[in-house]
Formats: C-alpha cells, sequence, structure tokens
C-alpha cells in the first residue's frame, strides 16, 4: 500500500505496523492533524501526538499508539494543504 501511495504522489504516509484499536487510533490521528495545522513538522506532530496519548491513563500502554509510524518527507506540509476550500478566499 505504501508503495502505491508514493506512486501516486503522496510525499509522506503514516502507517500502522499491527491492527490497533478504532478509539486510540481517532484519538492519535486528532492529535496529529492538530500537531500540523499548528506548523509542526510531519514526523514532529506524530511524536508528539504519542506523548499526548503516553499521558492519558487509558491509552498509556504502547499498543494503542506504538504501531503508527512516520514515512517520507518530515518537514512541516504547505498551509494550504490543511485549509478547507470553503475557507478560501
Amino acid at each position: 500500500m505504501r508503495r502505491a501511495l508514493v506512486l501516486a504522489g503522496a510525499e509522506s504516509q503514516v502507517v500502522s505496523l499491527w491492527n490497533t484499536n478504532d478509539a486510540s487510533t481517532r484519538e492519535l490521528m486528532r492529535a496529529f492533524y492538530g500537531e500540523l495545522a499548528r506548523g509542526t513538522g510531519r514526523a514532529e506532530a506524530l511524536r508528539r501526538a504519542k506523548l499526548q496519548m503516553l499521558r492519558q491513563p487509558r491509552f498509556a500502554h504502547p499498543y494503542y499508539w506504538a504501531a503508527f509510524i512516520p514515512a517520507g518527507a518530515w518537514t512541516p506540509l504547505d498551509p494550504h494543504i490543511l485549509k478547507h476550500p470553503e475557507h478560501s478566499p
């Protein structure tokens, strides 16, 4: 799957090494995209999201967050990528 995404032009991906819990994945991705929206680099955004998970007793065990790894570009996203079309001038 990762190869197909790269061939399709995706600069980076967050990939999972094993099946994970839906609720914890939702929390992790919300934190991850929140960091991206603040301009944090992609790899650092994932690291910060994982640290947030680690601080939550419900999701502190690595099973809930350690499966996710960054691949590809690690730099911040272009700020225009995260803007919704309805919010553009």
